[in-house]
Protein backbone atom coordinates (compact mmCIF):
# COMPACT_ATOMS: atom_id res chain seq x y z
CA UNK A 1 0.00 0.00 0.00
CA UNK A 2 0.96 3.39 -1.04
CA UNK A 3 -0.26 6.56 1.17
CA UNK A 4 0.27 10.16 -0.15
CA UNK A 5 0.19 13.50 2.42
CA UNK A 6 -0.79 16.72 0.36
CA UNK A 7 -1.61 19.48 2.26
CA UNK A 8 -4.24 22.10 2.17
CA UNK A 9 -4.06 25.87 0.60
CA UNK A 10 -4.14 28.93 2.17
CA UNK A 11 -4.40 31.64 -0.56
CA UNK A 12 -2.93 35.15 0.92
CA UNK A 13 -2.72 37.86 -1.70
CA UNK A 14 -3.58 37.45 -5.44
CA UNK A 15 -6.18 34.75 -5.54
CA UNK A 16 -8.27 35.30 -8.45
CA UNK A 17 -5.10 36.12 -11.25
CA UNK A 18 -4.14 32.76 -11.22
CA UNK A 19 -6.40 31.74 -13.76
CA UNK A 20 -4.76 31.20 -17.32
CA UNK A 21 -7.93 33.30 -18.43
CA UNK A 22 -5.85 36.66 -17.01
CA UNK A 23 -2.28 35.53 -16.64
CA UNK A 24 -1.55 34.66 -20.12
CA UNK A 25 -2.45 38.24 -21.36
CA UNK A 26 -1.34 40.08 -17.05
CA UNK A 27 2.06 39.43 -15.80
CA UNK A 28 0.58 38.31 -12.28
CA UNK A 29 2.10 37.74 -8.49
CA UNK A 30 0.55 35.59 -5.91
CA UNK A 31 1.59 34.22 -2.29
CA UNK A 32 0.36 31.47 -1.18
CA UNK A 33 1.05 29.14 1.76
CA UNK A 34 0.26 24.99 2.71
CA UNK A 35 -1.68 25.01 5.98
CA UNK A 36 -0.49 21.44 8.22
CA UNK A 37 -3.65 20.25 7.65
CA UNK A 38 -3.67 17.05 5.25
CA UNK A 39 -5.08 15.30 2.40
CA UNK A 40 -4.58 11.56 2.76
CA UNK A 41 -4.56 9.32 -0.20
CA UNK A 42 -3.93 5.29 0.17
CA UNK A 43 -3.29 3.36 -3.18
CA UNK A 44 -3.45 -0.31 -3.44
CA UNK A 45 -3.39 -3.03 -6.05
CA UNK A 46 -6.91 -5.45 -5.12
CA UNK A 47 -6.43 -9.31 -5.40
CA UNK A 48 -8.11 -10.46 -8.36
CA UNK A 49 -10.91 -12.23 -6.33
CA UNK A 50 -13.33 -9.60 -5.61
CA UNK A 51 -16.60 -9.27 -8.18
CA UNK A 52 -15.20 -5.83 -8.86
CA UNK A 53 -12.17 -4.77 -10.19
CA UNK A 54 -11.90 -0.86 -8.82
CA UNK A 55 -12.72 0.76 -5.78
CA UNK A 56 -12.52 4.14 -4.70
CA UNK A 57 -13.46 5.21 -1.31
CA UNK A 58 -14.28 8.46 -0.57
CA UNK A 59 -17.65 10.33 0.58
CA UNK A 60 -19.18 7.97 -1.51
CA UNK A 61 -18.03 3.88 -2.12
CA UNK A 62 -17.47 3.40 -5.89
CA UNK A 63 -16.95 -0.40 -7.18
CA UNK A 64 -16.54 -0.77 -10.81
CA UNK A 65 -15.71 -3.45 -13.58
CA UNK A 66 -13.48 -0.41 -15.49
CA UNK A 67 -11.89 2.43 -14.67
CA UNK A 68 -13.86 3.96 -17.06
CA UNK A 69 -16.97 4.13 -15.45
CA UNK A 70 -15.73 5.49 -12.26
CA UNK A 71 -17.57 8.85 -11.38
CA UNK A 72 -15.24 11.14 -9.60
CA UNK A 73 -13.91 12.88 -12.29
CA UNK A 74 -9.87 12.91 -10.58
CA UNK A 75 -9.52 9.17 -10.40
CA UNK A 76 -11.35 8.59 -13.27
CA UNK A 77 -8.65 11.04 -15.81
CA UNK A 78 -5.60 10.27 -13.57
CA UNK A 79 -5.89 6.35 -13.60
CA UNK A 80 -6.47 7.60 -17.60
CA UNK A 81 -3.85 9.44 -17.38
CA UNK A 82 -1.20 7.35 -16.23
CA UNK A 83 -2.39 4.44 -18.27
CA UNK A 84 -3.00 2.45 -14.91
CA UNK A 85 -4.38 -0.83 -15.68
CA UNK A 86 -8.04 -2.21 -13.97
CA UNK A 87 -6.89 -3.76 -10.32
CA UNK A 88 -6.69 -0.51 -7.85
CA UNK A 89 -8.10 0.13 -4.41
CA UNK A 90 -8.15 3.97 -3.67
CA UNK A 91 -9.27 5.24 -0.55
CA UNK A 92 -9.54 9.33 0.68
CA UNK A 93 -9.46 10.65 3.98
CA UNK A 94 -8.71 14.51 5.10
CA UNK A 95 -8.17 16.82 7.90
CA UNK A 96 -10.55 19.19 6.48
CA UNK A 97 -14.43 19.40 4.81
CA UNK A 98 -14.31 19.51 1.37
CA UNK A 99 -16.13 22.55 -0.45
CA UNK A 100 -14.50 24.64 2.46
CA UNK A 101 -12.25 27.29 0.23
CA UNK A 102 -8.92 25.69 0.85
CA UNK A 103 -8.08 23.71 -2.71
CA UNK A 104 -8.94 20.31 -1.44
CA UNK A 105 -9.86 19.39 -4.84
CA UNK A 106 -6.29 19.95 -5.80
CA UNK A 107 -4.95 18.75 -2.91
CA UNK A 108 -6.85 15.46 -3.67
CA UNK A 109 -5.68 15.21 -7.45
CA UNK A 110 -1.92 16.17 -6.12
CA UNK A 111 -1.46 13.39 -3.27
CA UNK A 112 -3.44 11.29 -5.98
CA UNK A 113 -0.63 11.75 -8.81
CA UNK A 114 1.95 11.07 -6.30
CA UNK A 115 0.25 8.05 -5.27
CA UNK A 116 -0.37 6.80 -8.39
CA UNK A 117 3.74 7.71 -9.81
CA UNK A 118 5.07 6.00 -6.82
CA UNK A 119 3.37 3.27 -7.72
CA UNK A 120 4.79 3.10 -10.87
CA UNK A 121 8.59 3.24 -9.35
CA UNK A 122 8.66 7.05 -10.29
CA UNK A 123 9.65 9.80 -7.56
CA UNK A 124 7.93 13.10 -8.96
CA UNK A 125 9.53 16.37 -7.68
CA UNK A 126 6.78 19.20 -6.46
CA UNK A 127 6.89 20.71 -10.04
CA UNK A 128 6.00 17.85 -11.66
CA UNK A 129 3.39 16.86 -9.44
CA UNK A 130 1.86 20.54 -9.74
CA UNK A 131 2.36 20.18 -13.45
CA UNK A 132 0.25 16.94 -13.85
CA UNK A 133 -2.24 18.17 -11.50
CA UNK A 134 -2.80 21.26 -13.34
CA UNK A 135 -3.28 19.32 -16.65
CA UNK A 136 -5.38 16.56 -15.30
CA UNK A 137 -7.63 19.68 -13.80
CA UNK A 138 -7.71 22.27 -16.75
CA UNK A 139 -7.32 19.83 -19.33
CA UNK A 140 -8.61 16.71 -18.84
CA UNK A 141 -12.04 16.96 -16.61
CA UNK A 142 -12.45 20.54 -18.10
CA UNK A 143 -12.46 22.70 -14.34
CA UNK A 144 -12.84 26.01 -14.29
CA UNK A 145 -9.28 26.18 -11.86
CA UNK A 146 -6.20 28.56 -11.46
CA UNK A 147 -2.77 26.86 -10.64
CA UNK A 148 -2.00 27.77 -7.26
CA UNK A 149 -3.84 25.34 -5.38
CA UNK A 150 -1.66 22.43 -7.26
CA UNK A 151 1.31 24.20 -6.92
CA UNK A 152 0.92 25.28 -2.69
CA UNK A 153 0.09 21.25 -2.53
CA UNK A 154 2.93 20.13 -4.35
CA UNK A 155 5.64 22.40 -2.95
CA UNK A 156 5.09 23.46 0.62
CA UNK A 157 5.45 26.14 2.29
CA UNK A 158 4.64 30.12 1.77
CA UNK A 159 5.68 30.89 -1.86
CA UNK A 160 5.54 33.96 -4.23
CA UNK A 161 4.29 32.85 -7.68
CA UNK A 162 4.81 34.59 -10.58
CA UNK A 163 3.02 33.91 -13.87
CA UNK A 164 2.87 35.25 -17.41
CA UNK A 165 2.11 34.01 -20.53
CA UNK A 166 2.29 30.34 -19.94
CA UNK A 167 5.51 30.86 -17.45
CA UNK A 168 5.33 30.01 -13.96
CA UNK A 169 7.69 30.41 -11.23
CA UNK A 170 7.87 29.53 -7.56
CA UNK A 171 9.89 31.00 -5.19
CA UNK A 172 10.08 30.37 -1.39
CA UNK A 173 9.11 34.13 0.30
CA UNK A 174 11.82 35.95 1.46
CA UNK A 175 10.93 36.14 4.61
CA UNK A 176 12.37 34.43 8.48
CA UNK A 177 10.90 31.68 10.28
CA UNK A 178 10.98 33.66 13.28
CA UNK A 179 8.23 36.21 11.23
CA UNK A 180 6.30 33.50 9.92
CA UNK A 181 6.23 31.33 13.81
CA UNK A 182 4.49 35.76 14.64
CA UNK A 183 2.17 34.98 11.68
CA UNK A 184 0.57 31.67 12.72
CA UNK A 185 -0.03 32.99 16.00
CA UNK A 186 -1.87 36.20 14.43
CA UNK A 187 -3.81 33.61 12.05
CA UNK A 188 -7.19 32.88 12.50
CA UNK A 189 -9.17 30.11 10.62
CA UNK A 190 -13.38 30.37 11.30
CA UNK A 191 -15.73 27.87 9.12
CA UNK A 192 -19.07 30.21 7.49
CA UNK A 193 -20.75 27.04 7.96
CA UNK A 194 -21.59 27.97 4.30
CA UNK A 195 -20.65 24.70 1.74
CA UNK A 196 -19.56 25.70 -1.62
CA UNK A 197 -19.29 24.92 -5.32
CA UNK A 198 -15.99 26.23 -6.17
CA UNK A 199 -16.09 25.34 -10.16
CA UNK A 200 -19.25 27.59 -10.12
CA UNK A 201 -17.55 30.61 -8.44
CA UNK A 202 -14.60 30.05 -10.60
CA UNK A 203 -16.34 29.46 -13.87
CA UNK A 204 -18.51 33.18 -12.71
CA UNK A 205 -14.91 34.47 -12.50
CA UNK A 206 -13.43 33.52 -16.00
CA UNK A 207 -16.30 35.03 -17.23
CA UNK A 208 -16.03 38.15 -15.64
CA UNK A 209 -12.61 37.87 -17.05
CA UNK A 210 -12.86 37.21 -20.18
CA UNK A 211 -15.81 39.96 -20.73
CA UNK A 212 -13.56 42.76 -19.01
CA UNK A 213 -15.96 42.90 -16.79
CA UNK A 214 -13.33 42.16 -13.69
CA UNK A 215 -10.23 44.07 -14.91
CA UNK A 216 -9.97 46.74 -13.02
CA UNK A 217 -10.77 45.06 -9.68
CA UNK A 218 -7.65 41.83 -10.93
CA UNK A 219 -5.20 44.54 -11.67
CA UNK A 220 -5.79 46.42 -8.18
CA UNK A 221 -5.26 42.67 -6.43
CA UNK A 222 -2.16 42.42 -8.43
CA UNK A 223 -0.71 45.60 -7.66
CA UNK A 224 -1.49 44.85 -3.60
CA UNK A 225 0.13 41.48 -3.92
CA UNK A 226 3.17 43.43 -5.23
CA UNK A 227 2.68 45.24 -2.30
CA UNK A 228 2.30 42.33 -0.07
CA UNK A 229 5.56 41.09 -1.33
CA UNK A 230 7.98 43.99 -0.64
CA UNK A 231 6.37 44.70 2.96
CA UNK A 232 7.15 40.56 3.72
CA UNK A 233 10.32 41.52 2.60
CA UNK A 234 11.04 43.85 4.52
CA UNK A 235 9.76 42.10 7.30
CA UNK A 236 7.05 44.68 7.61
CA UNK A 237 4.44 44.69 11.07
CA UNK A 238 1.49 42.60 10.55
CA UNK A 239 -0.72 45.31 10.97
CA UNK A 240 0.49 46.56 7.72
CA UNK A 241 -0.12 42.69 6.24
CA UNK A 242 -3.78 42.81 7.52
CA UNK A 243 -4.53 46.26 6.40
CA UNK A 244 -3.57 44.99 2.68
CA UNK A 245 -5.27 41.38 3.27
CA UNK A 246 -8.82 44.40 4.04
CA UNK A 247 -7.91 46.20 1.07
CA UNK A 248 -7.81 42.97 -1.30
CA UNK A 249 -11.08 41.53 0.12
CA UNK A 250 -12.60 44.83 -0.79
CA UNK A 251 -11.41 44.64 -4.65
CA UNK A 252 -12.57 40.84 -4.31
CA UNK A 253 -15.72 41.29 -3.37
CA UNK A 254 -16.39 43.08 -6.58
CA UNK A 255 -15.18 39.93 -8.80
CA UNK A 256 -19.19 38.21 -9.19
CA UNK A 257 -21.98 39.19 -7.43
CA UNK A 258 -21.76 35.62 -5.72
CA UNK A 259 -18.03 36.33 -4.07
CA UNK A 260 -20.16 37.41 -0.24
CA UNK A 261 -23.58 37.93 0.67
CA UNK A 262 -25.04 39.89 3.72
CA UNK A 263 -24.20 37.07 6.00
CA UNK A 264 -20.46 37.00 4.80
CA UNK A 265 -19.98 40.77 5.05
CA UNK A 266 -21.85 40.54 8.62
CA UNK A 267 -19.49 37.97 10.14
CA UNK A 268 -16.54 40.14 8.07
CA UNK A 269 -17.25 43.47 10.21
CA UNK A 270 -17.91 41.78 13.16
CA UNK A 271 -14.51 40.65 13.32
CA UNK A 272 -12.78 43.91 12.45
CA UNK A 273 -15.09 45.78 15.21
CA UNK A 274 -13.93 43.37 17.34
CA UNK A 275 -9.59 44.16 16.59
CA UNK A 276 -9.20 41.98 13.38
CA UNK A 277 -6.40 44.08 11.00
CA UNK A 278 -8.13 41.99 8.03
CA UNK A 279 -9.11 38.85 6.10
CA UNK A 280 -10.28 37.43 3.38
CA UNK A 281 -12.73 34.33 2.53
CA UNK A 282 -10.62 31.26 1.57
CA UNK A 283 -10.93 30.50 -2.20
CA UNK A 284 -13.15 31.81 -5.13
CA UNK A 285 -15.69 33.23 -2.25
CA UNK A 286 -19.59 32.48 -1.12
CA UNK A 287 -18.96 30.60 2.14
CA UNK A 288 -16.38 27.96 3.38
CA UNK A 289 -13.64 28.88 5.74
CA UNK A 290 -12.74 32.93 6.53
CA UNK A 291 -9.02 34.03 7.07
CA UNK A 292 -8.45 36.53 9.37
CA UNK A 293 -5.29 38.29 10.74
CA UNK A 294 -5.39 39.64 14.06
CA UNK A 295 -3.01 40.09 17.58
CA UNK A 296 -3.52 37.04 19.74
CA UNK A 297 -4.59 38.84 22.47
CA UNK A 298 -8.36 39.89 20.71
CA UNK A 299 -8.86 36.27 19.02
CA UNK A 300 -11.60 35.34 21.66
CA UNK A 301 -12.68 38.60 21.82
CA UNK A 302 -13.13 37.70 18.09
CA UNK A 303 -14.51 34.48 18.78
CA UNK A 304 -17.01 35.92 21.12
CA UNK A 305 -18.43 38.42 18.73
CA UNK A 306 -18.93 36.20 16.10
CA UNK A 307 -21.17 33.88 17.50
CA UNK A 308 -22.47 31.96 14.00
CA UNK A 309 -18.67 30.95 13.63
CA UNK A 310 -18.74 27.54 16.15
CA UNK A 311 -15.80 25.97 14.46
CA UNK A 312 -12.14 27.52 14.85
CA UNK A 313 -9.24 25.45 13.93
CA UNK A 314 -5.69 26.41 15.03
CA UNK A 315 -3.21 27.37 12.31
CA UNK A 316 0.08 26.24 11.51
CA UNK A 317 2.38 26.37 8.03
CA UNK A 318 3.06 23.13 6.79
CA UNK A 319 6.82 23.10 5.08
CA UNK A 320 7.00 19.99 3.28
CA UNK A 321 4.54 20.17 0.37
CA UNK A 322 2.85 16.80 -0.49
CA UNK A 323 4.84 13.69 0.42
CA UNK A 324 4.78 9.56 0.82
CA UNK A 325 4.06 8.43 4.49
CA UNK A 326 3.90 4.98 3.73
CA UNK A 327 4.94 2.44 0.43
Amino acid sequence: MIISKTPYRLSLFGGGTDYPAWYEKNPSKIISASMAYYCYISLKQLPPYFDYVNRVIYSKIESVSDISQIEHPSVRECLKYYGIPNGISISHDGDLPARSGIGSSSSFTVGLINAITRYLGKHYNPYALAKDAIIIEQQKIGESVGVQDQIAAAYGGVNLISLSDKKITVEPLDVSFDYLDTMEEHIMLGFSGIDRLSDVHAKQQVDNIRSGKSEEYLKAIVSIAEEANTLFYNAAPLKYIGELLDEQWKYKRQLTDDVTNDYIDRIYKKAMNAGAYGGKLMGAGGGGFFMFLAPPDVHERIKLAIPEINVWVPFKFDFEGSTIIME
